[in-house]
């Protein structure tokens, strides 16, 4: 199953079975993904981390992740798009994936469908394969909408997990808005306080509501966030970790690698020999 359409705004929508053999799409550094697993274990190296899927579990990723396939023999279904097909910023009062579904922290979200979940999606995927198809000037509208349903669908899934219904939408979105925000502010604001004061919040509220949910604290958000930046910036590029720490907002390199050795466990230049 391999379907792909780049619309004439540079705009990518594509769904295969095949996505670690289409050296195109893997070269794409613009697309978000969902891998959804059909049959088996799927392994993926994400961020230089080994995860494991199992049946029925979807990850989504954003352009910032780099993944990789391990040797498998797992069936799989990648959904992927970029943001000229659909800006996950610019609706997000349509979908309310941003900073819930696809954030910039190497901890990604991992979902566990049940049978109807799965089901649910399958008629979504069905019908964007069967869109596939039709060769008409309503095709790329119709991939947009089926493309918005399944990430809809996967809101909710996400937020069933953290048991945010109905009646507790508002204060989830917190939650969500400031994962938002780190991933814009991260390299200069490092302090929770700047983020409550953004939301209208005070830390403490903050820091509340992400127990509630069992998240990691706020504080810890921006720690995670920077460490996985850190982590892709030593490994994917050949910048000196004064030019990282630079980039980051450190003061000095001294400051990046204490905070570095702190979260990894490693020095700068041990972790990039991969010891």
């Amino acid at each position: 199953m391999d379907y792909s359409v780049t619309t004439r705004l540079k705009g990518v929508v594509a769904m295969t079975s095949s996505f670690h053999a289409d050296p195109v799409l893997r070269r794409d550094r613009s697309l978000y993904k969902f891998i959804w697993v059909q049959r088996g274990t799927l392994t993926l190296v994400i961020d230089h981390v080994e995860t494991q899927l199992a049946a029925g579990e979807i990850v989504s990723l954003t352009p910032l992740h780099r993944i990789e396939f391990g040797e498998s023999g797992a069936e799989y279904l990648a959904l992927l798009f970029n943001s000229d097909f659909y800006c996950i910023y610019g609706h997000d009062d349509e979908v309310s994936c941003n900073g819930l579904l696809f954030n910039g922290s190497s901890d990604v979200m991992r979902l566990k469908l049940t049978a109807g979940q799965s089901e649910a999606l399958h008629e979504i995927t069905d019908r964007i394969a069967a869109e596939y198809a039709v060769a008409d000037n309503l095709r790329e509208e119709m991939l947009r909408i089926l493309l918005k349903r399944f990430i809809i669908t996967c809101t909710r899934v996400a937020r069933e997990r953290f048991a945010a219904g109905a009646g507790s939408e508002r204060q989830f979105d917190i939650v969500r808005r400031y994962y938002v925000l780190v991933d814009r502010y991260f390299r200069e604001k490092k302090q929770v306080q700047e983020y409550a004061l953004l939301l209208h919040r005070s830390p403490k509220t903050l820091s509340n509501l992400f127990a509630v949910y069992g998240l990691p604290s706020p504080l810890q958000v921006i720690r995670d966030r920077t460490q996985a930046e850190a982590r892709r910036l030593l490994l994917y590029t050949s910048k000196s970790a004064k030019e990282v720490a630079g980039i980051l907002g450190f003061e000095d390199a001294a400051s990046f690698s204490r905070f570095f050795k702190g979260a990894t466990g490693k020095s700068i230049s041990e972790y990039r020999r991969g010891k």
